[in-house]
């Protein structure tokens, strides 16, 4: 298994995990862009958006579910914030293991660049 993202789900890796389920694992980001900045990754491993069929859309449907309440959690539910998903290298993708990222904590500029 050489996808970071697997290995960290496995615990081959260290985290800071505030999530976990059957479905999906949300670990803090360690380079954070924002003041919350958590990832949640499907421990299926998709490669990015373009692996998605109608099975593993179950799965993403539960992970916004899971970024609501995380956004609620962090306290930034009332205030704002974005989940952003990149895909390949042009949407600036930089591990290729499907994963949402939730921002907030301050305001988020747009564009973002």
């Amino acid at each position: 298994m050489s996808c970071l993202f697997c290995k960290i789900i496995a615990g081959e890796i260290p985290s800071s995990k505030v999530y976990e389920d059957e479905d999906l694992y949300a670990f803090r980001d360690i380079d954070p862009k924002a003041p919350t900045h958590i990832l949640v990754i499907p421990k299926k491993h998709l490669s990015s958006m373009n692996d998605l069929d109608e099975e593993s859309v179950l799965i993403v449907s539960k992970a916004f579910l899971i970024l609501k309440k995380l956004a609620t959690d962090e306290g930034i539910d009332k205030s704002g914030y974005r989940v952003v998903v990149n895909t390949l290298k042009d949407g600036g993708q930089s591990v290729e293991h499907l994963h949402f990222h939730l921002l907030g904590g301050r305001s988020l500029s747009w564009p973002p660049g």
